[in-house]
């Protein structure tokens, strides 16, 4: 398969995650994908989202984190503070391709997949708890490009018909 200019078939493809590793901040997320490139990495995948295209905002118990690090706090307010801010996304595949990495990222809504459209990702990456979702997969193939899938703890029956899409 090839993603960009990339063959998988001739070499393992290897992908460095951004995700919120920027901590909120541009230049961290910058000196990120220049640090992937020096460790060798391939692609930089980056997250698109906005906390409406995952939760709700609710401080109602199931959306409220128990224990650990975030104890107490609602996923609303996870996912606003750890967010690629849409308004970076240029720069960041800018960045990727003057590095010489591929960049792509994972949508989790088609409002996200439409938005990243405007920058032309070789490939898009469908997270696990979005595998089931099979009219959101089956928008984002109809994209034409080559779709990553993550399977998570998705049943067998359930990657097989995702696959099929």
């Amino acid at each position: 398969m090839k993603i960009g200019n990339f063959d998988t078939d001739k070499k393992v493809f290897i992908i460095a995650e951004l995700s919120a590793n920027h901590s909120g901040s541009l230049k961290t997320a910058v000196d990120t994908i220049k640090a992937a490139k020096r460790a060798g990495a391939d692609a930089i995948k980056l997250q698109t989202y906005t906390p409406d295209s995952l939760t709700l905002n609710s401080h109602l118990d199931d959306f409220v984190i128990k224990g650990g690090l975030w104890d107490g706090r609602n996923l609303y307010e996870l996912y606003q503070e750890a967010l690629t801010p849409k308004e970076w996304h240029a720069e960041l595949f800018k960045v990727a391709k003057e590095e010489g990495l591929v960049c792509f990222s994972s949508p989790f809504c088609k409002d996200d997949a439409n938005f990243l459209e405007q920058f032309n990702p070789p490939a898009y990456k469908i997270a696990s708890f979005e595998v089931t979702d099979y009219d959101f997969v089956e928008f984002v193939a109809k994209k034409g490009k080559p779709i990553i899938i993550s399977t998570g703890i998705a049943y067998e029956e359930e990657i097989r018909d995702v696959v099929q899409i």
